[in-house]
């Protein structure tokens, strides 16, 4: 039996409630009320698991060969991109990976005859950059910028045998597009400066910085 309580009000009329039952019943609703949860709460939630899927935290790698020339600055016989008597070839590869709107690139490049041509004299420029990217994903059309740090290594030899070659520290900045008919290939054109950070002498040339541009072609292979 529950315990009952009864009061009287002022015209004598007698009240009674049963106190158990009243604090069953209020402990209840509280319960009830606490496990409940409002619909934009319940959307918010959705959201944060979509956020935190796999799909959503994995990033896309990229491989990117290329072939290119260099312009500008040390490359004497390429004043500029389109006035370029006699082109510079060098080859290399970007590898990284991107996340929505940003990335990292590592992108290592040779040019053989970098100083020019000349009879008993050979020479060559090997890069190797590392950088962050700022992409932005357009659907199938994306341009990206890029900056960073790494190395420059010039290299030379002569008939007689000298050979000259240093390893210093520069910094590289640029950008490109990559156009992507497929979500796993896509066509890529890309340029880039690069420079160090001090000057350099070796053999003929005079204490300065090595400073050029880089433009290259070349395709994007996404896994």
């Amino acid at each position: 039996m529950e315990p009952v309580s009864c009061d009287c009000d002022t015209s004598g009329r007698q009240e009674c409630r049963d106190i158990y039952g009243d604090d069953r019943r209020r402990r209840d609703h509280r319960e009830y009320t606490g496990v409940m949860m409002h619909p934009h709460r319940i959307v918010v939630l959705a959201l944060a698991l979509l956020s935190f899927s796999p799909r959503a935290a994995l990033a896309d790698g990229f491989l990117s060969p290329f072939v290119g020339f260099g312009f500008g600055g040390d490359s004497a016989t390429c004043p500029s991109l389109t006035n370029c008597v006699d082109k510079r070839l060098s080859w290399g590869v970007s590898i990284g990976s991107t996340n929505g709107g940003f990335g990292v690139e590592e992108d290592i490049a040779y040019a053989r005859d970098f100083f020019g041509r000349t009879p008993g004299f050979d020479n060559a420029m090997l890069t190797a950059m590392s950088n962050l990217m700022v992409v932005i994903p357009a659907g199938p059309i994306q341009p990206y910028g890029v900056f960073g740090v790494g190395l420059l290594r010039p290299h030379m030899q002569f008939s007689n045998l000298t050979t000259l070659s240093k390893n210093v520290f520069g910094w590289d900045f640029g950008g490109g597009l990559n156009v992507f008919p497929t979500h796993s290939f896509g066509l890529r054109g890309d340029i880039r400066r690069m420079r160090s950070f001090q000057n350099v002498t070796l053999g003929v040339f005079g204490n300065d910085h090595i400073n050029f541009w880089r433009g290259s072609a070349g395709v994007t292979l996404r896994f």
